[in-house]
């Protein structure tokens, strides 16, 4: 089992999951965040941590699109290890549901 960002990050990008993940296997793109499939542990520490409810486990409904994507993503973005600041309108975007179409496939900054 591994755990999965989903699209509830998108455009908030809250990093208080790297902050606590002991292994270092979350990637940052420009708006969004994902966790390495083959690096996760399943340990399940970032899961509450998240405020926008964005982390699942692989076994919850609906995630295999999600695993796919993590895993292709984090293979192309950088790895964050530190916490930083969400984005400037994370309120704004943080109800939001099916933001997909939103997700920024640039490297993190």
């Amino acid at each position: 089992m591994t755990y999965v960002v989903t699209d509830s990050c998108i455009n908030c990008k809250f990093t208080d999951c790297v902050e606590v993940c002991p292994v270092d296997c979350f990637y940052e793109g420009e708006n969004f965040l994902v966790i390495h499939p083959d690096e996760c542990i399943d340990c399940g520490v970032c899961e509450p941590e998240c405020p926008v409810d964005a982390i699942r486990a692989d076994t919850e409904p609906n995630t295999a699109d999600w695993v796919t994507l993590n895993g292709k993503y984090a293979e192309l973005w950088p790895n964050i290890t530190e916490r930083k600041d969400p984005l400037p309108d994370n309120e704004e975007w943080a109800e939001k549901t099916g933001k997909l179409e939103f997700l920024s496939a640039e490297p993190g900054a």
